[in-house]
């Protein structure tokens, strides 16, 4: 298997465990996502944590589709089909990336 592909599979599964946890957990999966849990505690209240934590979950189980037909491509076919599926993985989660935390979590929150 090329390095590529590995590499695919490796984040695959890794998205993949993280996205069953999040559905393990349901709304208490919301501590988990980074930024939210260095909020006060009032602040987070103010918020819907099982979207949230449902959203996450779907974004990382969209990751490990990605990265993991990345896998396959890559082994099948070529390892520059990994790479480009991992080129595409990089611009759907960058897509999701907020460097602010109020921004980030703006459509969670209660009115």
């Amino acid at each position: 298997m090329n390095m590529e592909a590995m590499i695919c599979l490796i984040l695959a599964v890794f998205f993949g465990i993280i996205s069953i946890i999040f559905a393990l957990l349901k709304e208490k999966g919301a501590i988990l996502i980074s930024g939210f849990n260095t909020m006060p505690k009032e602040e987070q209240e103010k918020h819907d944590k099982k979207k949230m934590s449902i959203d996450m979950r779907n974004s990382l189980f969209l990751w490990t589709t990605i990265l993991f037909s990345g896998a396959i491509f890559g082994y099948f076919i070529s390892k520059y089909c990994a790479i480009i599926v991992i080129v595409i993985w990089l611009i759907v989660f960058f897509k999701d990336v907020h460097i602010d935390a109020e921004k980030a979590f703006e459509k969670y929150r209660i009115q």
